[in-house]
């Protein structure tokens, strides 16, 4: 289709980035690269990430030039794909969104949340300016982010840049994976809807049959997150809800017991990733290494690999698929607004993605928690644009997982204080 294909991963030296290595190398044929660039800030990660790529690329004999840098320009110059994975603060803010929290009665979790409100208020500034670089230096590239949280990074960047962007998740795919396999399915139609990490499966349809009665008095469950300590959802709970929820509606629906599980555990899970991630760079420093190693499933992200670049297959080869994305309403939910970003089905091409309309949708109780959990995103948006500390508070009190003023403005001021480094919309004089 073209002369050439150059896709820059920006963050790679994330112990992701075989994952999308391997899915590269799956779609050689399909996806002709002739350039790719691994751009990160970490010097050390992007060295030891970076030559186990190198080496993956020359075992499988793939012809392209592969640049490391740490240059957000040269990573971004005539790039066709930019995949976006990057972690403003790295693990060691994770863990304070996961701890500090805790002080004052409140969930910490890396995209729910107050956690998952400063994981946002740390990465829009941050992939706003990508986003303007990219303006610059490849106005017609394909943004296709997976940083977290993904919802939220969408709902900014399509309201507040001019650029071709998609926002990715992996755990629509693993959803369905399991729903086709627990009911014996080949090519089930799956209706899912929702905002990120606030997600349900709400239809089941093989050849004119309707399987989603029956997963409902099974009371299925779909695989949970491996990132996520998972107690699943019972029959009655499933039931009640009248559709199959993602894993993250745990913090929502258990949000008592999810809280004790956190302050019970020894080590929070960024401190775990801490350990894992080490570990894999230990694991990827081996010359003789040129595949992805199988601890890199122990991570959340299993599958991310076959996600994004079968998106982007999709997009280069006009291929008309389905996918599950973060995108513009526009439609497709007729009781969101056509601005709101949302995770649904839409049809991938050259063009984009339009979503698929969802007819005659009644479910109450998902309508009414995605337009309250909507109203804390575009809150939330606000104030990492704008610095509006009243913005701040008016989101985090709609937020489910938080929604109490004094415990909010405590806890909102510490994490503010320690992710200053980070928050220049709060500290512009810094």
């Amino acid at each position: 289709m073209h002369k050439k294909l150059k896709i820059s991963i920006i963050g790679a030296g994330s112990t992701y980035t075989p994952e999308l290595i391997e899915g590269i190398l799956k779609r050689k044929e399909s996806l002709p690269i002739t350039e790719l660039v691994l751009m990160d800030i970490d010097a050390r990660k992007l060295d030891i990430v970076g030559r186990l790529c190198e080496r993956m690329i020359l075992a499988e004999q793939l012809t392209c030039r592969v640049v490391r840098t740490a240059d957000l320009d040269e990573a971004l110059r005539d790039a066709d794909f930019v995949l976006g994975q990057i972690r403003v603060g790295k693990l060691a803010a994770r863990i304070l969104d996961e701890k500090i929290p805790l002080k004052y009665n409140l969930i910490g979790q890396e995209t729910c949340g107050i956690g998952g409100f400063f994981k946002a208020m740390r990465t829009i500034p941050v992939m706003l300016g990508i986003a303007q670089r990219m303006k610059e230096l490849c106005p017609d590239a394909w943004l296709i982010n997976f940083s977290n949280p993904a919802g939220i990074l969408t709902e900014a960047l399509l309201n507040h840049s001019e650029i071709n962007m998609l926002g990715l998740c992996n755990v629509p795919f693993n959803m369905f994976k399991s729903i086709r396999e627990t009911l014996q399915l080949d090519h089930p139609e799956i209706t899912y809807l929702g905002l990120n990490h606030l997600s349900w499966i709400t239809a089941i349809e093989q050849d004119g049959k309707d399987y989603l009665k029956q997963a409902l008095e099974m009371g299925l469950n779909s695989e949970a997150m491996k990132n996520i300590p998972s107690s699943g959802f019972s029959k009655e709970l499933i039931q009640m809800v009248g559709a199959i929820p993602s894993s993250y509606l745990e913090y929502y629906y258990f949000k008592n017991k999810k809280l004790d599980l956190l302050r019970s555990s020894e080590l929070s899970r960024g401190e775990k990733c801490v350990q894992i991630e080490e570990e894999l760079l230990q694991i990827y420093s081996d010359a003789a290494l040129h595949t992805k190693p199988e601890l890199l499933s122990s991570r959340g992200g299993a599958n991310y690999s076959e996600v994004a670049i079968s998106l982007v297959d999709a997009i280069y080869n006009d291929k008309q698929e389905v996918h599950v994305v973060n995108v513009l309403n526009r439609g497709a939910l007729d009781f969101m607004e056509d601005t709101d970003a949302v995770e649904v089905r839409a049809v991938i091409g050259r063009d984009g993605a339009k979503p698929i309309k969802v007819e005659g949708f009644e479910n109450r109780h998902i309508i009414d928690y995605m337009r309250m959990v909507k109203a804390y995103e575009r809150e939330t948006v606000t104030a990492a644009v704008t610095g509006s500390e009243d913005a701040a508070m008016r989101a985090l009190l709609m937020n489910p997982l938080v929604g109490d003023y004094d415990a909010a403005y405590a806890c909102f001021q510490e994490l503010k204080e320690a992710h200053k480094a980070y928050l220049p919309q709060f500290y512009p004089e810094s």
